[in-house]
């Protein structure tokens, strides 16, 4: 798959499989395009080429809601919750998105609070959620619609140590409990490297290693990768620092 934005080709002969009750985690330095390629699967970005398939149907020119009714979700980095809407009515808003009647919204959004913890929030205005529990409601928004491939986009950003240990335990969880394989975006490598069968490495747009944690930890183009924005951002926080 390619996606290019005037000229600028943000993806290049991507290739991405995700199997049912897979946990896959795509990484990759700031600006890879790790956000794009989840932003074509999930219909919010066209692809310039190339093709979207779900259980072998081509679905490259349906649009997003379409998707999702037949069973591809995401999160995104920021939650976007309906800070005015209870957390048990935010739920039920993402289950009428794909379809349901009112009553199967509302048995699936409490299934749902039971299943992320969030039943004793039900009743909490989203806009009032600590920060750790607004970020469970994001995922559980998505869970909401009933999804059997799940995409999470930086579902870790900004929970501390105790906080990431328990959203590990929650997305092994979730595929136990639903058996929707998880595509999931993330920086925190101490979560990623416990929680994912195999991972998929992005650098400028390319595809650079795929393989099991172990072998993609060792591979010295995702080293170079990393090392090299490691490298130019100190080198920026030096010219920073002189210029001060």
């Amino acid at each position: 798959m390619d996606v290019r934005f005037d000229g600028v080709h943000a993806l290049a002969e991507v290739d991405l499989a995700l199997a049912p009750a897979e946990i896959v985690g795509l990484i990759g330095p700031n600006g890879a395009g790790k956000t794009t390629l989840v932003n074509a699967v999930s219909g919010f970005q066209r692809p310039t080429a190339g093709t979207i398939r779900l259980d072998g149907t081509d679905i490259t020119g349906w649009p997003a809601h379409r998707r999702a009714r037949a069973g591809v979700g995401r999160t995104f980095q920021s939650v976007r919750a309906f800070g005015a809407l209870t957390v048990r009515e935010n739920l039920e808003a993402g289950a009428y998105a794909v379809g349901r009647s009112r009553r199967a919204a509302r048995a699936l959004a409490d299934e749902t609070l039971e299943l992320v913890g969030l039943t004793g929030a039900a009743g909490t205005l989203a806009g009032a959620l600590a920060y750790g529990q607004e970020r469970r409601l994001g995922i559980a928004r998505a869970l909401a619609a009933g999804p059997r491939f799940l995409l999470l986009d930086e579902p870790a950003a900004g929970l501390n140590e105790a906080e990431t240990d328990d959203l590990l335990d929650l997305l092994r969880h979730i595929r136990a409990e639903r058996g929707c394989g998880l595509l999931v975006i993330e920086h925190d490598m101490r979560l990623i490297m416990r929680l994912c069968e195999r991972l998929q490495v992005l650098d400028h747009g390319r595809t650079i290693a795929a393989g099991s944690p172990a072998e993609v930890a060792g591979n010295q183009l995702v080293l170079a990768a990393y090392l090299g924005q490691r490298d130019s951002r100190q080198a920026d926080e030096r010219g920073g620092h002189a210029a001060g």
